[in-house]
């Protein structure tokens, strides 16, 4: 199959189902916002371990590299962190649009990081999501308390997420997907592991639910979503793969909307909709971004 028509399919996998993220999480009652990044990331490390093995990915890697696996690993376990923690101040549709507002702050850091500054129909396009995503937060802005305080934690997750994509961009253009997932998952689960032993927050004793919900959370959005985002870091740009993502918020407050029947407002109908035009032109930026064999 040819990479042009690869490329649109696997994203588009990825997003969908990394969609179900934010409701996977809600469904979940008894567990810390540390044990539920943790096991997210540590269900996708124990599947990703034996196929790394077996394929002798991690081999191959220098020094380098695992350097910089491990600091997009450390990236990754903060943006669950921030991101997780704002679930529980404001709504599964602010949270998830806010926390995309990372292509900002990739478009940002490609220029100085690794040389990658966007052309101008992608700084459109970065605008016209990052626009959108301010026309959604401005909604919740309005109410004050605790909705403002989850907005500014999905924001800070939104920057944690940019280091995490503008790292996997550096390492994916030389080391095998399943290395470079390994690493990065793994790194983050460790460190992960560690918050949770020094917080005293517990790593089992859930109801069975729960269970259910947290390994389901670390096969789709973990390992298909987020391995899928990975896979294109090889052949595209990180601020074009950073505009794809933001197809997770629309999926995100459509799945909310059917399950826990959150409203949905006019802010977040024409915050998503800019947010579209964002996502469009970003794919077409992504046309001319795609790196020959």
């Amino acid at each position: 199959m040819k990479r042009e028509i690869l490329l649109p399919s696997v994203l588009t996998l990825g997003i969908v189902v990394i969609s179900f993220g934010a409701i996977l999480i809600r469904l979940v009652s008894g567990a810390s916002v540390f044990a539920i990044s943790a096991w997210r990331l540590g269900v996708a490390s124990l599947i990703l371990l034996p196929i790394s093995v077996h394929r002798g990915a991690l081999t191959s890697i220098s020094k380098r590299n695992l350097l910089f696996s491990a600091l997009s690993g450390f990236f990754l376990s903060l943006h669950f962190i921030l991101w997780i923690a704002s679930l529980d101040y404001t709504s599964v549709a602010s949270s998830v649009v806010l926390v995309s507002t990372s292509p900002i702050f990739v478009g940002l850091g490609a220029r100085f990081f690794i040389h990658e500054p966007p052309s101008r129909l992608l700084k459109i396009a970065i605008a016209l999501a990052v626009g959108g995503a301010a026309v959604i937060g401005w909604g919740d802005m309005r109410l004050g308390g605790t909705a403002l305080q989850g907005d500014l934690m999905a924001v800070g997750g939104a920057i944690m997420a940019a280091g995490y994509l503008l790292s996997g961009r550096r390492v994916r253009q030389e080391v095998p997907l399943s290395g470079y997932a390994l690493m990065t998952y793994g790194t983050a689960t460790i460190l992960l592991l560690i918050v949770c032993l020094a917080m005293g927050q517990p790593l089992g004793g859930f109801s069975l639910p729960d269970y259910v919900w947290l390994i389901l959370l670390g096969l789709g959005p973990q390992l298909i979503g987020h391995t899928s985002l990975n896979w294109a870091l090889e052949y595209l740009q990180a601020s074009v793969v950073s505009i794809v993502t933001l197809g997770e918020p629309i999926g995100a407050t459509i799945l909310a909307y059917i399950i826990f029947g959150e409203a949905l407002t006019l802010t977040k109908g024409v915050g998503g909709a800019i947010i579209l035009v964002g996502i469009y032109l970003g794919i077409r930026t992504g046309d001319n971004a795609v790196i020959a064999d």
